[in-house]
């Protein structure tokens, strides 16, 4: 039998993706007071073939029943867990400018099991203040905050300029994901995961099919 964390290495990332959409949908059901529901159900609501939902959803550990589906309360708790949203992953967000800010302002994140304790940032005037109850530090005190909280994750919202001074000041601070809000690719070891989240990458995508539909 292979461990959750082996098999959770081995779900294509597509799938992964479109999992958290499968969970919205199932939390508003349960929501409305539904009981069961029907992967044909998920595949209209996601636009998606419902063998790929089935497919999507054998990597999760439950099983739907003949002709009713899946039950909704097993099903929410059996995403939840198997994404990692319900164990609670503490971050230090290094940045606080206007995206650093408004993240620390998304109370949603918790939900989803990331918690971020503490802010960095090199404006000394910065330092001792706290954007929506969360304190912030200044930069020359994250090793001691690390020794002190223990992140595992670091949020990367600095100018572009700065992204690979500060994530190898981050991974020389034992911090082991780095979710990369800059448009920079940062370099790192083979040993630490990076998730690049470039809104600005996203807009380009979004305003290029914009202009094509419209010529």
């Amino acid at each position: 039998m292979e461990s959750e964390d082996i098999k959770a290495w081995k779900v294509p990332e597509p799938t992964l993706r479109r999992l958290p959409w499968y969970l919205a949908f199932v939390k508003l059901l349960q929501g409305k007071g539904e009981t069961f529901v029907s992967s044909t159900q998920i595949a209209k609501e996601i636009n998606v073939d419902p063998s790929q939902v089935a497919k999507d959803l054998s990597f999760v550990n439950i099983a739907g029943r003949t002709r009713v589906g899946y039950e909704i309360a097993a099903l929410v708790d059996a995403l939840e867990s198997f994404l990692g949203f319900t164990s609670q992953h503490k971050a230090f967000l290094f940045g606080t400018g206007s995206l650093g800010a408004s993240l620390l302002h998304d109370t949603g994140l918790t939900q989803y099991g990331l918690r971020i304790v503490a802010g960095f940032d090199v404006r000394k005037e910065l330092a001792g203040t706290r954007i929506n109850g969360i304190p912030v530090f200044h930069m020359d005190d994250f090793p001691a905050k690390q020794k002190e909280y223990g992140a595992t994750i670091g949020i990367i919202t600095v100018p572009v300029e700065k992204a690979q001074e500060v994530t190898e000041r981050i991974i020389a601070g034992g911090i082991k994901a780095l979710w990369n809000f800059t448009p920079f690719r940062i370099r790192v070891p083979e040993d630490i995961v990076v998730q690049n989240t470039s809104i600005y990458a996203h807009l380009a995508v979004m305003f290029n099919r914009l202009n094509s539909m419209n010529h």
